[in-house]
């Protein structure tokens, strides 16, 4: 019996290919400087106004420990959702959605490439590039999603 698939939506950061499962995906939004409020952790870049709602968004590669790149005409914003909250997460840009065999996926290393092992869900081989799985709810723990809420609470608002 061979294993489920994953449909999972790829995405570059850097020289990197990173994935997250595409049930996660609300949106993929072309990128637009969201709304800046003060306070906020450098990793957080502000809030977009979607669907009426106030979406946080952050950038993927500060929270990465990636170094910061200016946004270019194929960065966009990946609006995920995560339990009822949406927020956006800005990648360098969108490649493709694959589906992969779970047997395909491998455990990460302790650390890979400066990456917590927490934060990932796996590896998965595509011809000779490594694709990097993510585990959004790890990568976007308690503490973070604490400091999403307030750039919610801080953002002006839409009566």
């Amino acid at each position: 019996m061979t294993a489920p698939a994953l449909e999972l939506i790829t995405f570059r950061l850097a020289d990197e290919l990173f994935a997250v499962e595409i049930s996660t995906v609300e949106r993929v939004l072309r990128y637009q400087r969201p709304t800046s409020l003060p306070g906020l952790p450098g990793w957080i870049e502000g809030v977009v106004d979607y669907r009426e709602r106030v979406v946080p968004v952050f950038t993927l590669r500060m929270r990465l420990g990636l170094p910061a790149a200016a946004p270019r005409m194929e960065t966009r914003v990946i609006v995920f959702q995560l339990g009822d909250e949406w927020v956006g997460g800005v990648v360098d840009a969108v490649v493709e959605v694959v589906t992969v065999s779970r047997d395909q996926l491998v455990p990460p290393p302790a650390l890979f490439r400066g990456l917590p092992a927490e934060y990932l869900r796996g590896l998965v081989r595509r011809g000779d590039r490594l694709l990097i799985l993510l585990d959004l709810p790890q990568l976007l723990g308690t503490t973070e999603r604490l400091e999403l809420e307030r750039a919610i609470e801080a953002a002006p608002s839409h009566g």
